[in-house]
Order: structure tokens, then C-alpha cells, then sequence
């Protein structure tokens, strides 16, 4: 999940050097007033957006492989955990009806 993560991050940052580049250059229209900054911001997550959706399919399907399999994980755990407690309940329910 951190690399996906780390290479999502470098391909936006290569789209804001881009994007800065590209409006400083005069191709690209500056933001209204004193919304450079954020015009620039904006346009960079837009290009970078589609890109990494298409450019990081292989890895986030990886990635979400990982989290499907430590949840299931989990799942199992706490089945586990509820057989051994469903366990010691009929036990105890035992030893008290033997009792009586």
C-alpha cells in the first residue's frame, strides 16, 4: 500500500511541475486574481487523477489483494475466537446441568 501510495504521490507531483511549468510558460491560463497557486493545485490533481487510474491498475489491484486477505484474516480470527467461546459456554452449561 505504500508503494502505491508513494507512486501516486510521484506522479502528481510530476503533473504540478508540469502544470506549473506549462502556466508559467504562458500555455496555460493563469488562475483569476491571486488563485495561481490553487489554480495550479487543482489543474495538477485533475491531469493526475485519470493518469494514475490507468498507470497504477496492476499495483492497486495488489494492493487491495492485501487488504482483502488480511481481513479475511481477521474473519477468521474471530470466527476462531467465537467456537472457542461458544465451546466453554456449552461446557460450563454442561457441568451445571449435571449438577442439577
Amino acid at each position: 500500500m505504500l508503494r502505491y501510495t508513494l507512486m501516486r504521490l510521484g506522479i502528481f507531483a510530476g503533473c504540478l511541475g508540469l502544470v506549473w511549468a506549462l502556466v508559467y510558460a504562458g500555455l496555460l491560463p493563469r488562475g483569476l486574481g491571486s488563485s495561481n497557486g490553487l489554480w495550479i493545485l487543482l489543474l495538477a490533481m485533475v491531469v493526475s487523477a485519470p493518469l494514475s487510474f490507468v498507470m497504477l491498475r496492476k499495483q492497486r489491484d495488489v494492493a487491495s489483494g492485501q487488504i482483502v486477505h488480511r481481513v479475511d484474516q481477521a474473519k477468521a480470527g474471530f470466527d476462531r475466537s467465537a467456537r472457542q467461546e461458544d465451546h466453554l459456554v456449552d461446557l460450563v452449561e454442561d457441568a451445571r446441568s449435571t449438577r442439577a
